[in-house]
């Protein structure tokens, strides 16, 4: 019996359809009954809650989902449904039993078509279920992965059948995704719901990724120091989220394909301290885009000559290349009979209906029966889907027909399962939603390890029949419930070789690169921000300013944002400065500044801890709302609209100088911005101390570079005088106890150069990045504030070619660094274009 709440969350299921949580009288399945008790005493504003501290885990966590055609905003928060999916241990024991089974029958089934093809040979599939598949790679064949098992990963779409029976939907053997997003889900769960967690008695999903860390680095060669990176198309991939929290989770380099490439045999990794090869690469990259010059040409995701690096057997590559053979639902129809061949018996699990229409009798049953069946492409192309034969007309009905009856090879068909109802939260209540279950298994010594449960993913509505990501279904943590407590893991899965990795691969140098770049253009958007917010401090502050300061302080923020900033004829200065706020699309505007900053933090996911990334969602929050607050200020205190952007980059800039390990992509962070600062300082005096004006606009301008520098106070309690150029001078550039003065950025840049890993020589010369920055420390320090502060007409031409010079240093410095250190890619591709691309 459920207690009276006075704001209840009651389950009633959907009438008509199985439901996971109750039978048919309405009556609560046993293992479900604490779960749904627990609810309905939290209550539905309380849950409300709940769902919404999960909501800002997932943000601030950083985990997100690229939904593609999305062009404005591809990227969303991971939906998830704070009601979790149960299972009891018991039904769960047979499911995992059938689950080990088809991961091993998968396994061989694998081995067999790339090598002697006993299958065919023997009958038992026809040579089209394979020859005519574009999944089959014939570079492939006779690859095998050291020990038993060449399928490392394996994942299964289940689903429950009307029946109450579980039923295979289809398998995924390519580069499996929902792992990462189950673990994420996980963590979320046990963090907003840890009583309710805790007393579930929930089985643990650890043992599963020590399993898979465990079998990653049993493939390497030397498994006390083993190199393996996790290879990711990017971060517009759908689930680059999930590649860069798998790496961290497992504690491997996360790479793309301009981080690696092909020498003398083997996969280097371009690091700083040079090439560092690659024994294991755990890929997320589909088969046909991982090698551009055997498979598909166009592709930029792969690596040149990988295919050749694999034969050698001096990769090994999980899941092989090639896997994705077994996606083929054509031998979901052949399935019992290859069971039978190679296992010698039928399968636990059953799998859907499955009808072949290059089969005569099967495309003679489909062209009868295409009301009542799922219709599938073979091969799952970009654009290709599956059509729900219930949903069509007449007109669909017979288009079908002539699609189908045109190419049968390439089609399949499926009985229409029903999935099973859950119950979820709708924001007011709990409704019945279908739901299907991805399971995942990985290979250990001597057969697969399960994770208990897995992601369960819902539907959008009731008896909908689309159950997809890409279409907006949320996940769902799912639980296994434990009929005892649980053991704690086997010394063989917590046993594991410790080393530093750190020592074994350096950071990728596209890596450190967006690091780096991430620093300069946070402190290139912070620039921006202050000047503009003392430009309007000044223009509308109690004290009028005289034209000629109003003119060289727009010019300052014209050469700082590097937009046009002078207002046309009849034109404000506020309206003007407005238009730099509102152009996004300006080259190293606010926005254009703050977006590339925030795609660099994007690339370099896998390095930043969740603080930072409520940082960074604060920015982009902040930044996503700017032209709104600054329309609305624009009439009082527009330099309010500013504040939160500024605030947001201080917080990030102390973050990362407080936490972040002083490893190298601290170094190239902090490097990007001392940079970046000491060119921004040098404008800054270029613009307003450069002109030779009348004293009472050379104090204001004085004013003004000492607020955008944040030394007004400074100035103010150390000379007590009016704004003096030449003590200003002395505080922003010679001053090496000011964090914002120009020596100060010289000496942290030279300490970070001289810890930078430079290439053996026996020559004793300066580098060319040291020799580069003596030049500017040494302008620096034989620099006199009296013949600096000397004007000749109206402008101080020896502060103007000093100021000069250090922006030419800088810039080259940063040209330097490149050269050195970041990436190049060296682009290869096939001379002669497979016909395999076009189909």
């Amino acid at each position: 019996m459920f207690t009276e709440h006075p704001d209840p969350l009651i389950y009633t299921g959907a009438n008509g359809v199985l439901d996971e949580a109750l039978f048919q009288d309405g009556q609560v399945r046993d293992h479900w009954g604490y779960l749904l008790n627990s609810l309905n005493e939290l209550g539905c504003q309380n849950f409300r809650d709940r769902q919404a501290k999960a909501l800002r885990i997932l943000r601030d966590d950083g985990a997100t989902y690229n939904i593609y055609g999305e062009n404005s905003n591809p990227s969303h928060i991971w939906g998830l449904d704070m009601v979790p999916m149960v299972l009891d241990s018991v039904e769960w024991g047979k499911v995992e039993a059938g689950l080990v089974e088809r991961a091993e029958l998968f396994n061989l089934l694998l081995r067999d078509l790339y090598g002697p093809r006993d299958l065919i040979r023997q009958g038992v599939i026809p040579p089209e279920a394979l020859f005519c598949h574009r999944g089959f790679l014939r570079p492939c064949q006779g690859v095998h992965l050291p020990g038993h098992h060449d399928l490392i990963l394996h994942s299964t779409d289940l689903a429950r059948n009307q029946n109450g029976d579980f039923v295979v939907l289809g398998d995924r053997t390519q580069s499996p995704s929902g792992a990462g997003y189950a673990l994420e889900n996980r963590s979320v769960m046990s963090r907003v719901f840890p009583s309710l967690f805790r007393d579930s008695h929930v089985h643990r999903l650890s043992v599963f990724f020590q399993r898979l860390r465990a079998k990653l680095t049993s493939l390497a060669p030397d498994q006390n120091q083993p190199r393996i990176a996790v290879l990711t198309p990017g971060a517009h991939n759908e689930t680059y989220f999930e590649h860069a929290y798998l790496a961290n989770h497992l504690g491997f380099n996360l790479v793309q394909s301009d981080d690696l490439v092909v020498r003398n045999g083997y996969l280097w990794m371009k690091s700083l301290d040079g090439l560092t090869r690659v024994d294991v690469l755990f890929r997320r990259v589909d088969d046909w885009f991982c090698d551009p010059v055997e498979l598909r040409g166009d592709s930029r995701l792969g690596v040149a000559s990988l295919l050749e690096v694999v034969r050698a057997g001096n990769l090994v590559i999980a899941n092989p290349l090639g896997s994705g053979v077994l996606e083929n639902p054509v031998f979901l129809r052949y399935l019992p009979e290859i069971a039978r061949t190679l296992l010698g018996r039928d399968l636990r699990l059953p799998t859907v209906d499955t009808y072949w229409c290059g089969d005569s009798g099967d495309l003679a049953y489909v062209l009868d029966n295409l009301p009542n069946l799922v219709v599938k492409p073979v091969f799952r192309g970009q654009n290709s889907r599956s059509v729900y034969g219930p949903e069509l007309d007449d007109a669909a009905l017979n288009q079908l027909r002539v699609q189908i009856q045109e190419n049968p090879t390439q089609f399949v068909a499926q009985a229409v399962v029903e999935a099973a109802h859950a119950p979820a939260f709708t924001g007011r209540e709990l409704s019945a939603r279908p739901v299907i279950l991805r399971s995942f298994a990985v290979a250990t010594e001597t057969s697969y390890t399960v994770m208990p449960g897995g992601l369960t993913r819902m539907g959008l509505g009731e008896r909908s029949f689309t159950i997809a990501s890409q279409a907006g279904s949320q996940s769902k943590d799912t639980w296994v419930l434990a009929s005892e407590p649980e053991r704690a893991p086997s010394d063989d899965v917590m046993d594991e070789p410790v080393s530093r990795e750190v020592d074994l691969i350096s950071l990728p140098s596209r890596v450190v690169e967006n690091l780096f770049w991430m620093g300069r253009y946070a402190e290139r958007a912070e620039a921006s921000l202050r000047i503009l917010r003392v430009a309007f401090m000044m223009l509308n502050g109690d004290e009028v300013i005289s034209p000629l300061t109003q003119h060289h302080l727009l010019q300052a923020v014209s050469n700082i944002t590097v937009t046009p900033a002078q207002p046309l004829e009849g034109q404000n200065p506020e309206d003007a400065l407005q238009s730099i706020i509102q152009n996004g699309a300006v080259l190293r505007s606010i926005s254009g500044n703050l977006n590339a900053m925030l795609n660099c933090a994007d690339e370099t996911k896998e390095l930043l801890s969740s603080d930072t990334f409520r940082v960074i969602n604060d920015i982009r929050d902040a930044l996503s709302i700017l032209d709104d607050n600054f329309a609305l200020s624009l009439s009082s205190a527009p330099e309010e609209a500013l504040d939160p952007l500024v605030t947001a980059l201080m917080a990030l800039a102390g973050l990362i100088q407080e936490s972040m390990i002083r490893g190298f992509g601290w170094r190239f962070m902090d490097t990007g911005r001392r940079l970046e600062r000491c060119y921004q300082i040098a404008m800054a005096i270029d613009s307003l101390l450069v002109p030779a004006v009348p004293e009472a606009d050379q104090s204001k301008l004085g004013e003004a570079l000492l607020l955008s520098l944040e030394a007004l106070i400074s100035y103010r309690r150390r000379y007590r005088a009016r704004v003096d150029v030449q003590a200003s001078l002395d505080l922003v550039m010679m001053d090496n106890t000011n964090p914002r003065s120009l020596m100060y950025q010289v000496e942290r840049l030279g300490e970070h150069i001289r810890a930078l890993p430079k290439a053996a020589t026996h020559m004793h010369e300066l580098p060319s990045d040291q020799r580069q920055l003596l030049e500017c420390e040494t302008a620096l320090k034989l620099s006199t504030l009296a013949r600096l502060n000397a004007a000749e007409g109206e402008r101080r031409l020896h502060l103007e070619e000093r100021m000069q010079t250090i922006c030419d240093q800088m810039l080259g410095l940063s040209e330097v660094i490149t050269d050195r250190y970041f990436n190049h890619r060296e682009d290869s591709q096939q001379l002669v274009l497979s016909n395999w691309e076009g189909m």
